[in-house]
């Protein structure tokens, strides 16, 4: 045979070849993209839910999700398993962009064993975590399966042991974020319970540590998924989720805009968000929206939409103990945390439920150098045995413990009450607070002039006829009011830095943050600290 035919046969033997990998390739790539099936994809699609795959696309920038992992398939041989080996193995595992920022992100499949955990679906998950660490990136977790797999038995909940581990590791270090899609119970709750924030969906979101039918077994209640572990039920009641949503669309889209508010770690710079709301603006609003009666009530939503950039105030956790607002806006294109009492629900009073959430939002924002603007209204903390029989006391401290821990800048308005330990708590100069200013409307004191009254002056009080006891109290209140309750003693004592007009409020803070830009503040050296859980 002449060299010249050897040759082309090698060439046509080596096309040959490489059109059968190509096919190969594209085969097992289709393969993967069908999940569980047409028919399971289709069941999917039935219940009102997007597929694992839709979901990213909602989730992130278009066409910027580069897949991982998409050829693994699980090893198990009991129960028949070696016969069903889908690529994949049920969950979707890679990178992407939100925003032009990198995200790395999971996203279990139900249509594959019911979106069960196996030990390389585990894998995987911890893969992409680790992949998160290297290079800074936030985690997103699409969260919609069955729990463990029981064909893998003790290999799968090692796999739950591994994630849980990871996102402990994590935590503070890059941003984690849950999206409940499906059932998510048993061993399966915790790793979201670990994360940063969770996002639930109404009607098709479930989490519980033990179903509906456990329950009535061994306590005999009789109740749904929904009023168990739905969306509501923890958005509303427990606290668990930070968000309930109408359906998947709304929710990812929700998850996008969070994502514009922090950082991709907690050594990056902040996201800037370009504004044509001037720094200077004034807000005069500000200046009678706190009503002449002390007792009655106004919603600091207004005023805190009044202040931020094009009043975009991004809620967390908004239907869940509502006496304190928490949530995300921008100065001057900048982020920051704001953490509010709300006068409009129970005068705005410290409860054991608004202590947790806040602490724990002050506490994320600490960790990823977010700065915290804190508008005050409070009149102390909930009194009643409820309250103390359930920790008040050990709750609170939570609250007043994540203060005083924040490094980052920190600046308090106090709009009307700042009474007692309460004053102390929502970041009063006395636990490094940076700027701490009042609106002449502010009343800081220990209590209310009448509960002043009534202690100082009892004596006094008791001995007066009865037909003069209203008129002296009366008096005495207003003498109270006048010397206690107004912030210039406060401030003649340097606690209170300036006292503003409201409808300044906008410029002072943007003036007080771009100060604080270069704050450095430290705390002692330790492995970590106790805080009160």
């Amino acid at each position: 045979m002449s060299i010249q035919l050897s040759t082309q046969l090698f060439i046509i033997e080596e096309k040959y070849s490489m059109s059968n990998r190509v096919e190969q390739l594209e085969k097992l790539r289709a393969e993967a993209l069908l999940g569980g099936g047409k028919d399971r994809l289709a069941t999917q699609h039935k219940r009102g839910k997007l597929t694992a795959r839709e979901r990213l696309d909602v989730l992130l920038d278009e066409d910027s999700f580069q897949e991982i992992d998409m050829f693994t398939r699980h090893r198990s041989t009991n129960f028949g398993m070696e016969k069903q080996r889908p690529l994949g193995d049920g969950v979707i595992t890679g990178t992407g962009t939100i925003d032009g920022r990198i995200v790395c992100v999971f996203s279990q499949d139900f249509t594959v064993f019911g979106g069960s955990l196996s030990e390389v679906y585990a894998a995987k998950i911890c893969k992409i975590m680790d992949l998160a660490m290297k290079i800074g990136a936030p985690v997103i977790g699409l969260n919609d399966s069955g729990g463990a797999r029981i064909q893998e038995g003790v290999a799968s909940l090692g796999g739950y042991a591994d994630i849980f581990l990871r996102n402990t590791l994590a935590s503070g270090v890059i941003p984690q974020i849950s999206v409940i899609l499906g059932p998510c119970a048993g061993g399966a709750v915790y790793s979201p319970a670990i994360t940063d924030y969770i996002f639930m969906v109404r009607g098709i979101s479930y989490m519980f540590v033990t179903g509906p039918n456990v329950v009535k077994t061994v306590t005999h209640e009789e109740v749904t998924f929904d009023e168990l572990g739905g969306a509501d039920a923890h958005a509303g009641k427990s606290g668990v989720a930070h968000f309930a949503m109408d359906n998947e669309i709304e929710c990812l889209k929700a998850v996008r805009k969070m994502m514009s508010f922090i950082p991709s770690n907690n050594r990056d710079t902040l996201p800037y968000k370009p504004t044509n709301d001037k720094p200077n603006r004034l807000c005069y609003k500000l200046d009678t929206i706190v009503p002449d009666n002390p007792n009655k009530p106004y919603d600091i939503k207004e005023v805190i939409r009044e202040v931020v950039d094009e009043g975009d105030f991004f809620e967390v956790h908004a239907d869940f103990a509502p006496s304190l607002v928490v949530g995300y806006a921008t100065l001057d294109g900048k982020p920051i945390g704001i953490v509010a009492n709300q006068p409009a629900v129970m005068a705005g009073v410290l409860d054991l439920a608004s202590s947790v959430k806040g602490g724990r939002f002050v506490r994320f924002c600490d960790a990823f150098n977010i700065p915290l603007v804190v508008f005050e209204d409070v009149p102390g903390f909930l009194p009643g045995t409820d309250q103390e029989w359930r920790g008040i006391i050990r709750h609170g401290a939570k609250l007043l413990y994540a203060f005083c821990e924040a490094t980052v800048p920190k600046v308090t308005v106090i709009t009307r009450k700042a009474y007692g330990g309460a004053y102390d708590v929502m970041n009063s100069k006395h636990i490094r607070g940076d700027f701490n200013f009042a609106w002449p409307t502010a009343e800081i004191a220990v209590m209310g002039a009448k509960g002043a009254v009534e202690i100082l002056h009892a004596k006094e009080v008791q001995k007066a006829p009865e037909n003069e006891r209203t008129a002296l109290l009366a008096q005495m209140e207003a003498e109270y009011n006048e010397k206690f309750c107004n912030p210039y003693e406060a401030a003649e004592r340097g606690f209170i830095d300036d006292v503003i007009m409201p409808h300044a409020t906008r410029k002072r803070l943007i003036h007080a943050l771009k100060i604080l830009e270069t704050k450095v503040d430290t705390n002692p050296k330790k492995k970590h600290g106790n805080i009160p859980l």
